[in-house]
């Protein structure tokens, strides 16, 4: 006999419960009542439709819907928070793996890694097909790193190397981040590069390791809130006697993972929290130079408004969302990935603030700025498939043909 299969609400209820959420959170997060999640995990209220289903999705950080609703439809496979896996990953995923105890060759000096770091960052900011560029540098620079590290003759080399080394696996975490079948990955990688950066002992490689760090807890789901937020306040702590006499660097850092503690804090729904590490973050930012800009990070005076935009839409404060996103123009932005990222978040104003079109129309502009950020972005993603089903059939053929250049249908 077959099993009987796994309703949707029982599925919501275990998805909702490993994630450490209550009832009362859920609800907030997707806009409906604690006795309605509670009603359709009973199993009294029938599924939801696509647009309720595609929030609590969001909401509980799912990458594959059909650990939600089951294999029922053609859409089940589909991964909302996780990109395709890029051609190039399986040739990162080796350079990752090696260990070069036994590799023949003299290890390039670590300003020579430094350098080509500089210019694998600067590609990656100015190129649409960011994953694309990187990729084909990483494997090449991660082997060079690691061998350098082997290879230092002195302390002082080897903790020059070891920063490099933590620089060159951040790099490598953007690249593997959001897609198919990394997780285990991405967490050796920023294991790594957290403990290159420590070897190193250098301040400015210390920050930015956390500030990945902190990110992959963040993006594990509630249950992990916690362990980002230790994760950027012990190194906070660490860089905050430095900033008296910082370089623009290692200023821009701690400005970055002051952020990161509004970013967790309005994931929470701490609504003060959330703004007071916001204001503390600008603070940082207008001491650095009008034009200086962070190589990893973004971190820059003009990245605060895009930085105030995700505050509020993390909030899930629509009105507020889109006064930010109207106020933050993305054009003051050099980075196109980022760039990009900014007009998701502004689209996912808009669509706070029952605004779809607009939001759609600023969904192409993030593709237009960096078709492989836009891809691999789960919230790009919801908003897309929403808008499919819309019943206004101008909206409905414009969210069809952007989800055929995303490549959802692939």
């Amino acid at each position: 006999m077959e099993p009987e299969p796994i309703r949707f609400g029982q599925r919501l209820q275990i998805l909702r419960e490993r994630r450490g959420m209550t009832r009362d959170v859920l609800a907030g997060l997707v806009g409906k009542s604690t006795e309605t999640i509670r009603a359709i995990e009973k199993g009294r209220l029938k599924a939801p439709g696509l647009e309720v289903v595609l929030a609590l999705a969001e909401a509980l950080r799912i990458s594959d819907l059909a650990d939600l609703i089951g294999h029922q439809t053609g859409r089940s496979q589909i991964d909302l928070f996780a990109g395709p896996g890029h051609m190039r990953l399986p040739a990162v995923r080796d350079a990752i793996n090696s260990l070069p105890l036994t590799t023949g060759g003299q290890a390039p000096p670590p300003a020579h890694l430094q350098a080509r770091l500089a210019r694998a960052w600067a590609a990656r900011h100015s190129a649409p097909n960011h994953r694309e560029v990187v990729g084909q540098l990483l494997p090449d620079l991660i082997r060079d790193a690691q061998l350098a590290v082997r290879q230092a003759d002195t302390a002082a080399e080897r903790r020059a190397a070891q920063a490099v080394l933590s620089e060159v696996y951040s790099l490598a975490q953007f690249f593997v981040a959001y897609q198919a079948d990394s997780a285990a990955l991405l967490w050796r990688v920023a294991e790594r590069g957290m403990i290159a950066a420590q070897e190193s002992e250098d301040p400015h490689a210390i920050g930015v390791a956390a500030w990945l760090q902190a990110q992959a807890h963040r993006d594990s789901g509630p249950g992990h809130y916690d362990a980002a937020d230790a994760v950027t306040l012990e190194v906070l702590a660490y860089l905050d006697p430095l900033l008296p006499d910082a370089t623009p660097p290692v200023l821009a850092i701690a400005g970055a993972l002051r952020f990161e503690a509004g970013y967790t804090a309005a994931r929470r729904g701490d609504t003060g929290a959330a703004w007071g590490y916001w204001d503390r973050a600008s603070a940082v930012a207008e001491r650095l130079p009008a034009d200086y800009y962070h190589p990893v990070t973004s971190f820059s005076r003009a990245i605060m408004g895009a930085h105030a935009t995700t505050v509020a839409v993390e909030l899930h404060a629509g009105g507020e969302s889109v006064r930010q996103a109207t106020r933050a123009e993305a054009t003051v932005i050099p980075s196109r990935p980022r760039r990009a990222r900014h007009r998701i978040e502004q689209a996912r104003a808009y669509q706070l603030d029952g605004q779809p079109d607009v939001a759609l129309a600023t969904l192409g502009q993030a593709h237009e700025a960096a078709p492989e950020t836009i891809r691999y972005n789960g919230y790009a993603k919801r908003i897309i498939l929403e808008e499919v089903e819309s019943t206004v059939a101008a909206r409905r053929e414009r969210a069809s043909s952007l989800a055929v250049k995303v490549g959802l249908l692939t």
